[in-house]
């Protein structure tokens, strides 16, 4: 079966603004974990660029300094296929610098599909968002990390992602995990 490419769809996960649990907006910090395994669910799915969404240094480097690990050298070598997981993984600054990026790219603004853990009025369905992503408008979909995104960047989507609902009334799922979820609703084969 041919593979499929969303290459202008994108996905950005965001350390700031984000919310702490006692509700203070805060930079959170970059997880390596993260970076790695949301790259590769990137990859999977055949998304466009996965960017890690912080405004301190000292996290950019370290984001960068593990992809330069994989890319080149030792772990090139050693693991191939991390190396192609993080190809398209890149390191940013804030989000409206990760739209600038994908309209550069796109050669047109992308639709921002926020995502969030709790239910908000006029969230998009899944099945709908899916229809919208085939139809190959440039789409950003955004994650946030601590206790979610900050109220500014709901309000500025285009659209919010209705959430993730299991079966069990508890509804914490890691942002690792609800991307994997959310990118097979998606994306993936039905």
């Amino acid at each position: 079966m041919e593979e499929a490419h969303y290459s202008n769809i994108h996905l950005a996960l965001v350390h700031f603004p984000v919310y702490n649990k006692p509700g203070e907006v805060v930079v959170s910090s970059v997880t390596t974990l993260d970076v790695h395994d949301i790259s590769r669910v990137c990859r999977t799915f055949g998304v466009g660029n996965f960017y890690v969404v912080t405004p301190l240094k000292t996290q950019q480097e370290l984001v960068e300094r593990l992809i330069g690990h994989w890319m080149k050298g030792h772990g090139a070598r050693y693991n191939p296929t991390r190396k192609e997981a993080l190809l398209k993984t890149r390191v940013i600054k804030s989000l409206d610098a990760v739209v600038a990026d994908v309209t550069e790219q796109c050669g047109k603004k992308p639709c921002v599909v926020v995502t969030g853990a709790k239910q908000v009025p006029n969230s998009i369905e899944f099945g709908a968002l899916r229809k919208q992503l085939q139809e190959g408008r440039p789409t950003l979909l955004v994650f946030g990390t601590g206790w979610g995104l900050e109220k500014n960047l709901i309000r500025n989507a285009d659209c919010v992602l209705e959430p993730i609902e299991g079966n069990a009334g508890f509804n914490h799922l890691p942002v690792r995990g609800a991307i994997a979820i959310i990118l097979d609703r998606l994306l993936g084969r039905s």
